[in-house]
């Protein structure tokens, strides 16, 4: 007797290298390599950008200007890809992300800079929500862990070679030739990506009809999200200067935000209901917690242990090693997803409470590299669990919606950790003394949102 067939996808042999899944296995990890050499390298050379232009006080912003365009974008795209397929998003999302990055280097003041961080945000957010459209429908269900695995894994090179080169780069022609250097490498994502976004599901969704399916309503409650969450950081960032209109500005920002997310998550995840709507949450609770501290590093090794560019990028490359242990590894366990996603947390608050003791002072920076390690191995052992149940949990028609609904939360939940970060930088000041209480504060508060995330783990059950 034959096992029976997934109900969402067909019967196809096993292993995402197989000539049927080959060409689509290749053009994803090259996107998303492009992709992590970015991600990589902006963060190291981060510091010297906020040095050169005279913007050090937004940094947070910068950071989160790309999250917050790119939550808009992860909106766009779900509803798109739901409709008309992912590859149309997949390769103007491709063509966006270069033109930020060239739009980048050539910025000659922080306005431009931060211009350029949104049009790389609406690119990045509208080519990976449509890379979770393309693994739900052209892998079968029991190879999909493998899929995303890979995808941890195509941050290997860049984690690898990618700090060290950006700070190479940075130290000795600049950080705009950082920008510069990646453009050239769509050329051949695009060449890649011609042929892998012709194949598809042999069983198309029919088209969905909830709440979330509603293009100008969706595309509304996107536009509230990425505005409320600007000006709730907008308001944050200025309360030490004029408290009243900046409260008020924050108290207008989070009532846009509540009025997006209820719209934009599935129904019942801002009230923590079991099932896809906190797991679609989880997702926002590890990104929070881990790029609220790992935007701060490069920071606080450069500023407060005299860290040249490179050695301070070493810390980040650790991080996403260990996330690509922690993918491998949750691939190749049976164990209950709860289980897995509260290890995954448990793991990443260990290692932000590790990476405090980095700016203390008589203890090495160092110390940040083993911390990043297990962070990093948390994240990917429980971010990559909640991205496969997430999944499994959606029906075929709302595979869009809820892809976009994960990425929702994972860049809302960094851009307010990352901006609340930044403007806690800017209150506590700018001296060498002054960074090292502000990273231990906003490790702090991190620690406690991934702390929380392994209360919470089981209500993904």
């Amino acid at each position: 007797m034959t096992a029976p067939k997934a109900l969402d996808t067909p019967m196809k042999p096993p292993g995402i290298f197989n000539p049927a899944y080959r060409a689509a296995t290749l053009g994803i990890l090259l996107v998303v390599t492009l992709i992590a050499f970015e991600g990589m390298s902006v963060g190291v050379v981060m510091p010297s950008i906020a040095d050169e232009l005279n913007a050090l006080d937004l940094y947070g912003i910068s950071f989160s200007a790309f999250l917050i365009a790119s939550l808009f974008m992860n909106v766009v795209a779900g509803l798109w890809s739901d409709r008309r397929g992912y590859p149309a998003p997949f390769l103007a999302g491709v063509v966006l992300f270069a033109a930020g990055m060239a739009l980048a280097g050539a910025a000659s003041n922080a306005g431009m800079f931060l211009l350029a961080r949104v049009v790389q945000g609406l690119g990045g957010g509208a080519a990976i929500v449509a890379l979770y459209v393309m693994i739900a429908r052209v892998y079968p269900m029991d190879i999909r862990p493998k899929a995303f695995a890979a995808i941890s894994a195509a941050w290997v090179v860049p984690a690898m070679v990618g700090p060290s080169v950006a700070g190479f780069v940075g130290d000795t022609w600049g950080w705009r030739y950082v920008f510069y250097g990646i453009v050239p490498l769509v050329v051949p994502a695009l060449v890649m990506l011609v042929p892998a976004l012709r194949m598809g599901s042999e069983h198309e969704a029919e088209p969905a009809t909830g709440p979330r399916s509603r293009p100008v309503a969706m595309t509304l409650a996107a536009t509230a999200t990425a505005g409320g969450a600007g000006l709730l950081l907008y308001g944050v960032d200025g309360l030490h200067r004029d408290a009243m209109p900046a409260a008020l500005e924050s108290a207008a920002g989070l009532a846009l935000v509540v009025f997006g997310l209820y719209r934009l998550l599935p129904p019942g995840a801002l009230l923590l209901r079991r099932g896809l709507p906190t797991t679609v949450l989880m997702r926002g609770f590890f990104s929070a917690s881990f790029f609220g501290v790992n935007s701060f590093i490069p920071l606080a090794l450069q500023e407060v242990k005299e860290f040249d560019t490179t050695s301070a990028g070493i810390a980040l490359t650790t991080g996403a090693l260990g996330w690509s242990a922690g993918a491998y590894l949750q691939a190749r366990h049976s164990t209950e997803a709860h289980k897995r996603i509260r290890l995954g947390a448990g793991c990443v608050t260990a290692g932000i409470l590790v990476s405090l003791l980095s700016v203390l002072p008589g203890v090495t920076g160092w110390v940040a590299v083993p911390a990043w390690i297990i962070a990093g191995l948390g994240m990917g052992y429980g971010i990559t669990t909640v991205n496969v149940t997430a999944l499994k949990q959606s029906p075929l028609n709302e595979q869009g919606a809820n892809s976009a609904a994960l990425s929702v939360s994972d860049q809302f939940g960094s851009a307010l950790s990352v901006g609340i970060g930044g403007a806690l930088v800017n209150v506590i000041g700018h001296a060498p003394s002054q960074i090292a209480t502000g990273f231990l504060v906003i490790s702090g508060l991190m620690a406690a949102i991934a702390f929380s995330g392994t209360l919470l783990a089981g209500r993904t059950r």
